[in-house]
């Protein structure tokens, strides 16, 4: 039998209690059917969401025939009758598909991305899509086309973006564990802010992705989860078999490739030399401050790694002015290749059609320079962070924002908000490297947060060894949002 949660012992256990990984042994050793579990889940999501704006669509019955569907299908797929969502941005053919904007209202796509096909392919049981802000560009789920996403720990505070829905679906237990995508901290922004751990991948780790992939490789799909065994499993299920494609990423160097993650999340052995490190890329641009509560947790994630045996020195890295107007025109040029037309273009919200007209602004030569610049910058962080197993840093600079905190109307004032309340993310994108978010600590106003891991290519069995260790110390796994035992 599984270990279960105290909650048990109280009289008062549900499914939802149990982690993703304990899900998945019941339902291949039948203690739970798909239909069971899925159920379960529905009824969770009709009675809570309604005030947490987790989920953009819920399609109940397609997911009760989906289960059972599944329960004829071999109980060794990686996601066996695990129920899942698809990201709001990720188009499942027959599904309204929206893309969190009123310009693609009811919208229903023929053909679905392939990511859709991996977590089919896997086992898992779509309820839905999760809410995601318009076409993912922003740092915070709150689209106009839909209802904010709201933090289970303090609904009037946002979950961060743009795997927003998605965080608020695993945080509450609205889903066991959810795939977001992350092209400057999506998967680990609300990760962190709904205290759960979030993983971007490798660049190249997972190659199935959504349709809005845009420039310089910086979005990749990975998982949120509430545990680091739990993101080891989905990680598992998303990422290309070793050799898959001719990429340091899917068969690293350094590790060979050889095991699952969830071994790794499992086991989480090792000891490793880190660094730390309060810089960012955005400082010559933008005015940055950290809270308090983010040096705290970065502290306490120190004091823990320290008390483990591991290695730990201060990485300082140089100003890098060139990062901010590099990095913008990049962003600025992947919305200009979004597919709108002079009346949906009417129709977006002020920051996308602000980045849209921008980068249809840009010229080839700008693009192009920004592009080049960006791939230096990739080379030169990894080199600078060769010599770390792992990098240590803030994973948010100030607490989870208020609901309607962003300054709605100019473009240029939003994307400095977003900077100032996520500046440590996007770098890990821009260099391809993975990337954790781990829930460490909570403020004394009882929320979540968290630090981030930064890896070497190929990187993510070490940074799930440590998150599994600081895990076992720490116990977040523990914590959850009052919806979690309603």
């Amino acid at each position: 039998m599984s270990t279960l949660p105290a909650a048990y012992a109280r009289g008062v256990f549900e499914l939802h209690h149990l982690t993703a990984v304990e899900q998945l042994d019941w339902l291949r050793r039948g203690e739970v059917s798909p239909r069971e579990l899925a159920t379960h889940y529905l009824a969770r999501i009709e009675r809570l969401d309604p005030e947490l704006g987790a989920f953009a669509v819920v399609d109940a019955d397609a997911a009760l025939g989906r289960a059972d569907a599944v329960a004829a299908l071999p109980r060794a797929l990686a996601l066996w009758g695990l129920p899942l969502a698809d990201k709001a941005l990720v188009a499942r053919a027959g599904r309204v598909s929206g893309f969190g904007s009123r310009a693609f209202a009811g919208y229903v796509p023929e053909e679905s991305d392939e990511l859709v096909a991996v977590v089919d392919d896997a086992g898992s049981v779509s309820l839905g899509s999760t809410a995601a802000p318009e076409f993912g560009f922003p740092s915070y789920t709150e689209p106009l086309a839909g209802r904010p996403a709201r933090n289970p720990y303090d609904p009037r505070l946002g979950a961060g973006g743009s795997s927003g829905g998605a965080a608020v679906a695993v945080a509450a237990g609205l889903l066991p564990v959810a795939p977001g995508s992350d092209g400057g901290g999506s998967i680990r922004i609300p990760a962190a802010a709904t205290g759960l751990v979030g993983l971007k991948p490798s660049r190249g780790r997972v190659p199935a992705s959504s349709g809005f992939g845009g420039l310089a490789g910086l979005v990749q799909a990975g998982p949120l989860a509430r545990t680091v065994a739990d993101a080891g499993l989905l990680l598992d299920a998303l990422a290309a078999p070793a050799g898959a494609r001719p990429s340091w990423a899917t068969l690293p160097p350094d590790e060979g490739g050889d095991g699952p993650f969830l071994a790794a999340a499992t086991r989480g052995e090792g000891r490793f030399q880190l660094a730390v490190s309060y810089d960012s890329p955005w400082s010559a641009a933008y005015e940055l401050s950290i809270d308090p509560a983010a040096r705290a947790a970065v502290d306490l994630a120190l004091a823990e790694l320290d008390a483990l045996g591991h290695g730990l020195e201060e990485l300082r890295m140089p100003e890098e002015p060139g990062y901010a107007p590099a990095f913008r025109a990049v962003w600025q040029g992947g919305a200009a290749t979004l597919p709108l037309g002079e009346e949906q273009l009417a129709l977006v919200e002020p920051l996308t059609r602000w980045l849209v007209e921008r980068g249809r602004a840009l010229d080839a030569r700008t693009l192009g320079e920004a592009l080049a610049w960006l791939a230096g910058f990739e080379r030169r962080t990894i080199a600078r962070f060769a010599p770390f197993d792992a990098v240590v840093t803030p994973a948010l600079a100030l607490t989870p924002r208020p609901v309607g905190w962003y300054e709605p109307e100019d473009g240029e004032e939003n994307f400095a908000q977003q900077v100032r309340y996520t500046p440590f993310t996007s770098f890990a994108n821009v260099a391809g490297l993975p990337a954790i978010t781990l829930p460490v600590s909570m403020t004394d106003d009882g929320l979540p947060m968290g630090v981030q891991l930064v890896g070497r290519p190929g990187g993510e069995r070490t940074l799930l060894a440590l998150g599994a260790q600081l895990e076992r110390r720490l116990g977040w796994q523990r914590r959850h949002p009052p919806a979690w035992a309603a």
